[in-house]
């Protein structure tokens, strides 16, 4: 009984260390669709319709969550949706895959939502930490929000990572959204986060 015990937390700590489903399309397949579908630009809008690193258009975007516009959404967001697409439907969404000879595994169309940590692999956004999947407000205290905390001193800021959303947390959160066309709500949510690492300097 032990050693089944054992057996299935050692299988459990895999799958949470591994990041990706195991079955899931490598970096090197996503980082290939990226460079044929937008030249591996998350910003770009083409005028046809068609937005950010995996071309999205709107009612694809839509029906899997995504909010707003594609190429406005943080490199997070876009790679979450990405992988989530895939899980639904496959490589078939895609016209470079079929070009580039991308087969489907198995993890494609089995509609499993992923988690933002599942798809942080696919951007090779694993530099910095994954979004932890809650959006933070003021009072809120957290391990997690010290990560963030102690990145936006790259910014000029003095945190010591208490890991509490207090005054000076929400004044930093207000400034980095601000600076990157985030809707200044005050919420530290996916966006916020990415741009912590990957946005523009507040002023």
């Amino acid at each position: 009984m032990f050693f089944l015990r054992l057996l299935a937390l050692v299988v459990l700590l895999g799958v949470v260390w591994s990041g990706a489903a195991s079955a899931d399309p490598s970096v090197a397949d996503w980082q290939r669709l990226r460079m044929c579908e937008s030249t591996d630009r998350y910003d770009t809008d083409t005028g046809n319709g068609y937005y950010g690193a995996y071309q999205f258009d709107l009612p694809t975007w839509r029906s899997v969550g995504g909010i707003g516009l594609p190429h406005e959404a943080s490199k997070a967001e876009q790679d979450f949706r990405a992988l989530y697409l895939y899980r639904m439907r496959g490589w078939q969404p895609w016209e470079c895959a079929g070009k580039l000879g991308l087969r489907d595994d198995r993890d494609a169309r089995t509609k499993r939502l992923p988690s933002y940590t599942e798809s942080a692999y696919i951007g090779n956004q694993l530099g910095f930490p994954p979004w932890p999947g809650k959006v933070f407000d003021y009072g809120d205290c957290d391990p997690a929000l010290r990560a963030w905390q102690l990145r936006m001193n790259a910014f000029g800021y003095s945190f010591q990572g208490s890991g509490c959303y207090l005054a000076e947390t929400k004044e930093a959160v207000l400034a980095l959204q601000r600076a990157n066309g985030i809707k200044d709500s005050g919420l530290l949510g996916p966006k916020t986060w990415d741009a912590a690492w990957n946005g523009k300097r507040p002023r």
